[in-house]
């Protein structure tokens, strides 16, 4: 029982709701999204609200009802308010400039790091080491800030490297700690 998919999605003023045969199409005020429709679900719009059923009653398609009800459910939010993810440089020499729409990364490597992101996706920084990531689609933001985050991870030891704003790194005791062992 998809307590999740049965949700209806209430759709506030300004937002357009398209539906067609086998896509959805959400249009707002900062842009528009499309996602497709499984065959095993059928969704429905009527009085500001979006609901999302199943054809079948399995398993396979509870899932898809409550997954593709948080889709729509994103999209709806995207067009209005968009989605941001924000992330932080730490590193003595680690930063970042913007190029044209190409982010350069100067991250210890002996080369700089070109990264273009995707035409859905926007990049701002707040200063050399706060980017911000923003886009309509919760999707593609978040792979976007997770590609950005791979060119250097944090790492253990000193903390440096690119992590998500308010990210706890879990920090290791390098040799010190086994010298003091010893010593004792």
């Amino acid at each position: 029982m998809s307590r999740v998919g049965r949700k209806p999605i209430v759709v506030p003023t300004g937002v357009e709701v398209e539906i067609d045969k086998d896509e959805i199409k959400v249009k707002g005020p900062k842009g528009k999204l499309k996602k497709v429709i499984p065959s095993l679900c059928k969704v429905t719009f009527k009085d500001r609200q979006i609901l999302v059923g199943k054809i079948r009653d399995d398993k396979q398609s509870k899932s898809l009802q409550g997954m593709l009800r948080s889709l729509i459910s994103n999209m709806v939010k995207g067009v209005i308010d968009g989605f941001e993810k924000n992330l932080e440089i730490v590193g003595i020499g680690y930063k970042a400039e913007l190029k044209d729409r190409n982010l350069v990364l100067s991250l210890g490597y002996s080369h700089f790091v070109k990264y273009t992101p995707p035409q859905q996706v926007d990049i701002k920084l707040i200063s050399p080491n706060k980017i911000r990531v923003f886009g309509l689609d919760k999707q593609m933001v978040g792979e976007v800030a997770a590609e950005i985050r791979a060119f250097k991870k944090p790492e253990p030891y000193k903390g440096k490297g690119i992590r998500y704003k308010g990210e706890l790194v879990r920090r290791k005791v390098g040799k010190k700690a086994a010298l003091g062992a010893k010593a004792g």
